[in-house]
């Protein structure tokens, strides 16, 4: 994180939100094509439980153009993007715990409907224990290390980088950079066009709330290490409650 942001007071700047955005919205889609164009032409992507063999292949191909894009941006925008372990305070026993509580409430919200209705939750894959290891390796291991130097390490140092300042939320002092990119994240994240709209609007809520402790503990900490555990606890019981809940009721 920059250290330029100590006293600065916060004046909103366009341009930086502008390349955030695309930086956010467009690294995930240039993803997506690269790795449909790999399994179009070659056997490249593997095949297995083809959606899940999917995700590791866009995630892996996300994570390289994200530390191309962090990179190029420390020789632009000079500044810690926080990929290394902590130096100080690891914040890492916060994360698992609101990573858990912010898993359960995504589960409440995503799964409502089924829930409401006293039905089991559809699951995106059969319930048998091999695709819960599966999908827990994705969810629990492997979406927080991809996506977090991204949302995080990138966006959130990039833009405290480019508009220092900080703001103060419920009592704590952050920099505004961090607020900023739990929206483009929460957007990112919400299951917008997917969802029924009062879910999307409970998963936007509830990814923004996320997104902004995932930076206030990059920021406090200087490392990423803390939000890819606060991520990967929340995506673990994001899988393992509706797994339950299906199995029992099934």
């Amino acid at each position: 994180m920059s250290d330029r942001s100590s006293d600065a007071p916060f004046r909103f700047r366009l341009m930086p939100v502008i390349v955030a955005c695309l930086v956010g919205f467009d690294l995930p889609y240039i993803a997506q094509e690269i790795v449909d164009t790999a399994r179009h032409y070659s056997h490249l992507v593997p095949g297995f439980a083809d959606k899940l063999g999917w995700l590791f292949a866009q995630h892996t191909v996300l994570l390289l153009l994200a530390l191309i894009a962090i990179w190029i941006a420390q020789r632009v925008v000079p500044a810690d993007y926080g990929l290394h372990m902590p130096r100080a305070k690891t914040y890492v026993l916060p994360a698992i715990l609101w990573g858990a509580v912010f898993g359960a409430l995504l589960t409440l919200i995503h799964y409502a409907p089924s829930l409401l209705a006293h039905t089991a939750p559809k699951l995106a894959y059969p319930p048998t224990m091999g695709n819960l290891i599966g999908w827990l390796g994705f969810n629990g291991v492997y979406d927080g290390a991809t996506e977090e130097p991204l949302f995080r390490a990138l966006l959130v140092t990039y833009l405290a980088a480019t508009m220092p300042g900080k703001w103060r939320i419920a009592g704590y002092e952050m920099n505004a950079a961090g607020v900023i990119a739990a929206i483009i994240y929460a957007i990112y994240a919400a299951g917008f066009f997917t969802d029924p709209w009062l879910v999307t609007i409970g998963q936007f809520v509830c990814q923004f709330a996320l997104g902004v402790l995932l930076a206030y503990w990059l920021e406090k900490s200087r490392s990423v290490l803390a939000p890819v555990v606060g991520h990967n606890i929340c995506g673990a019981i994001l899988t393992l409650l509706p797994f339950v809940l299906a199995t029992r009721q099934g």
